[in-house]
């Protein structure tokens, strides 16, 4: 098993200008299991209700993801609504309801636990370290957080960053956990914790990698977001940047070297493009490892330029 990742499986309703679609597939586990299946073997761990549609299921199963780890238990699915302004920014939260995913302790079945890569999305830190405990050595841990845990769980989280590899966090999170203005200076209090190199995710401005080179100095790589026409749902962006920035570095194999990572950031900035031009996962459902490469070569010929 090549990639295991541990986070919500929810029914999202969503409005944005583009329309509205009502309890669609959701939930960070979900949309970074569709995207990186289009890499490598993808296995889930996370829960959900007896109210959770069986289709969801046959359809992460045709796409090759390991469902065993997927708890059914009594009661309803997690639940968000959402809705989105004219500039797509952060989403104004309607409703938000954990049923089932409040008591969610993550339990990864023995046949998983020798996976080489493990991302852990946003849930709890406490849960996430709970999962670090079960999995035996693997080659890369890569792992999401919120605001909301910076602020109720900052010892949790700060154990969990030590014991990780790669950090995915946004400007403004980067900066609550630990309270530099300057996130340059964010970024290297982030890295002296211990992880090798930390993603800091800017929606519509791309993302920047930030790593330690010689002599302890930041070494910073930027990458655009891919310029899409037509923005229709922004919801699981970034978890799809963490699939496809996970999914080339199992794909790649091997050590993992800044080159590698470099080119793995670009990966996620087009996988995040392809999911904000449709609602829910609809737009993952179709896309192939040849449109991809497509836009990777487009976003080559856009940042290349001239000594």
């Amino acid at each position: 098993m090549s990639i295991l990742v541990v986070g919500s499986v929810a029914l999202d309703s969503v409005e944005t200008p583009a329309g509205r679609r009502e309890r669609t597939l959701g939930g960070a586990c979900t949309y970074f299991a569709t995207a990186a299946s289009l890499y490598d073997r993808v296995a889930m761990v996370g829960v959900v209700g007896d109210d959770f549609p069986s289709e969801h299921v046959e359809f992460l199963c045709s796409r090759n993801v390991d469902t065993c780890g997927l708890q059914c238990v009594e009661g309803r699915t997690f639940f968000w609504a959402g809705r989105y302004g004219a500039d797509m920014g952060d989403a104004q939260t309607l409703d938000t309801q954990l049923n089932v995913f409040a008591d969610f302790h993550p339990v990864v079945p023995p046949e998983l636990c020798a996976a080489e890569y493990v991302f852990l999305a946003n849930i709890d830190p406490d849960l996430q370290l709970e999962v670090l405990a079960q999995v035996g050595r693997p080659k890369l841990i890569a792992l999401d957080s919120m605001n909301y845990w910076i602020e109720s769980k900052h010892a949790a989280l700060t154990r969990a960053l030590r014991a990780v590899d790669v950090v995915l966090l946004n400007e403004s999170e980067i900066k609550q956990f630990t309270g530099e203005c300057n996130v340059a200076e964010a970024a290297r209090r982030v890295l002296d914790l211990g992880p090798r190199a930390l993603v800091i995710k800017r929606g519509r401005h791309g993302a920047t990698l930030m790593t330690l080179g010689a002599e302890g100095a930041l070494a910073p790589f930027f990458v655009p977001a891919y310029p899409v026409e037509r923005v229709v749902d922004p919801t699981g962006a970034g978890d799809t940047f963490a699939a496809g920035f996970m999914g080339y570095l199992a794909r790649a194999g091997g050590h993992l070297t800044l080159a590698r990572m470099r080119r793995a950031l670009v990966h996620g900035a087009i996988v995040a493009s392809f999911t904000i031009e449709d609602f829910s996962i609809d737009r993952l459902r179709t896309l192939t490892m040849a449109q991809i490469d497509v836009r990777y070569a487009a976003m080559r010929r856009m940042t290349h330029f001239e000594p």
